[in-house]
C-alpha cells in the first residue's frame, strides 16, 4: 500500500508556456462516441522545456499510490502522462515536442495574460500559447493503469499560428499516376445529362 493522504498541493503544478492544442474549454468535448463529455486540452511542449514541476507532481501522485518506492512496483504497462510527439508527427505541431492531456468535468478557467477572463471562443484557439494548472491523480480502469492530470484552470500567454485540425494531404494518400487519360474522366460523354438523379 502507498502512504497517507498527500497534501493536494503536493499534486498540483503550473506547467511553463505551451503550445495549444484540440481545446475543448467552452463545452464539454466526447473523444468518442458513448464516452462521458469533458472539457480538456492538449499541451505541446517543446522537447528543450524543462517539465521537472510537471513531472514532481505526477511522481507524487504516484507515490502516494505506491509509496517511496514505486520503482519497484509500477506494474510494466503503466502509463506516464507525457507523450513523444514524433508519434504523431502527421498532426500539426507535434514534431519534435512533449505532449501533455489533461480534462475535467468542470469548465476550467481562462484568463489573457492580464488575468481577464476569456469569453470569446475565438480568442483561444488550437495553435496559440498559454498554460495551465494541473493536478495529477493515479487510475486502474479496465486494466489499464498509469498516472495523468484534472484540468483546472487555463492562461493564454500569446497568439500564435492556427492549427488547421486537418491532416496533411500527404498523410491521407499514397502517390498515384496521373488517371485521366486512362478512366476517360476527361472525356464529356463520360458524364450523364444535366438531369442528374443522385
Amino acid at each position: 500500500m502507498g502512504e497517507a493522504k498527500m497534501d493536494i498541493k503536493l499534486k498540483k503544478c503550473t506547467t511553463p508556456k505551451a503550445r495549444i492544442s484540440f481545446p475543448h474549454v467552452f463545452r464539454a468535448h466526447a473523444i468518442e462516441e458513448g464516452a462521458e463529455a469533458k472539457y480538456s486540452v492538449t499541451l505541446l511542449f517543446s522537447k528543450q522545456t524543462d517539465l521537472k514541476d510537471v513531472k514532481r507532481a505526477a511522481i507524487n501522485a504516484v507515490k502516494e499510490k505506491y509509496g517511496d518506492d514505486y520503482q519497484k512496483k509500477l506494474p510494466k504497462n503503466f502509463k506516464w502522462p507525457w507523450r513523444d510527439g514524433d508519434e504523431k508527427e502527421d498532426l500539426e505541431g507535434y514534431a519534435e515536442h512533449i505532449f501533455v492531456y489533461a480534462s475535467s468535468k468542470k469548465r476550467p478557467g481562462l484568463v489573457d495574460n492580464q488575468l481577464q477572463p476569456i469569453l470569446d471562443e475565438e480568442q483561444f484557439y488550437a495553435g496559440c500559447y498559454g498554460r495551465a494548472t494541473l493536478i495529477s491523480f493515479t487510475y486502474d480502469k479496465a486494466g489499464n493503469k498509469g498516472v495523468s492530470f484534472s484540468l483546472q484552470n487555463l492562461q493564454k500567454l500569446g497568439d500564435g499560428k492556427a492549427f488547421s485540425g486537418r491532416r496533411k494531404a500527404e498523410d491521407d494518400f499514397e502517390a498515384a499516376e496521373d488517371q485521366s487519360e486512362l478512366d476517360g474522366s476527361e472525356n464529356p460523354n463520360n458524364y450523364a445529362s444535366d438531369n442528374m438523379d443522385f
